[in-house]
């Protein structure tokens, strides 16, 4: 009698995919946590008016969230427009250059240790499909991936929102708060924690140690607030 066969185990890999999501918020959230919490800290030592503090930092929100928005549109859109001109490069260095471009993939195979005669069948099955062929070198000769259809838009809203999130926690004290002087200590702190919590989530999601990333984040920030911190209370 023949034994049953036994199940397998299934191998599920987790990886994490939205590695340009998570750029995007770092850019948005670091940046938004630390301009308006330096303009903020640089007007309280200059002014006594809460309402002024709020409108400048309000101010400032709109307008950094507007710029980091449009500098992540245009770095997407430089991204997608280099990658659509690299594949029509690529596509015709293939149909005129067939033998160079297998050479390549020689070459490339050759960086990983494998001999021409062991690549032989994947470079004869890349060059019965042309599309393959340009994806694969595309991929490993040239290191550009495809840009995700509305890549641009999804960028500059992720930036933008980020943005407005973090620089909204820093001035949020002087909502809340009588006085400018009662309001920085907790603008400093809430700050502070926003950091640390943003670093520990962040590397949840990327598979860092998010002890580590959350220090790491707080520690970088800490030094960018105080940084120009510093330089708003020069200049005020």
């Amino acid at each position: 009698m023949s034994r049953p066969k036994q199940a397998v185990p299934q191998h599920e890999e987790r990886h994490f995919r939205s590695s340009q999501t998570v750029r995007d918020m770092v850019i948005g959230m670091a940046d938004g946590l630390t301009v308006p919490f330096a303009l903020a800290a640089g007007l309280s030592g200059a002014v006594a008016s809460s309402h002024l503090i709020i409108t400048a930092g309000l101010a400032e929100i709109v307008a950094g969230s507007i710029a980091m928005g449009l500098g992540g549109y245009l770095a997407a859109r430089g991204d997608a427009e280099h990658y659509v001109h690299e594949l029509d490069r690529e596509q015709q260095e293939v149909n005129t250059q067939p033998d160079q471009e297998a050479a390549e993939i020689v070459g490339i195979f050759a960086s990983y240790g494998v001999s021409a005669a062991q690549c032989a069948p994947v470079v004869a099955a890349l060059r019965t499909d042309r599309k393959a062929w340009v994806s694969f070198m595309m991929r490993f000769e040239l290191g550009l991936e495809r840009p995700q259809s509305g890549r641009a838009i999804k960028s500059a809203a992720t930036i933008a929102s980020a943005y407005i999130v973090g620089g909204l926690i820093p001035i949020a004290p002087y909502f809340l708060a009588f006085g400018v002087t009662q309001a920085l200590p907790w603008s400093v702190a809430i700050t502070l924690v926003a950091l640390a919590l943003f670093g520990y989530i962040k590397g949840h999601y990327t598979g860092a140690a998010p002890l580590m990333s959350a220090l790491h984040t707080l520690l970088i920030g800490s030094i960018a607030a105080a940084a120009a911190f510093l330089l708003a209370r020069a200049i005020s």
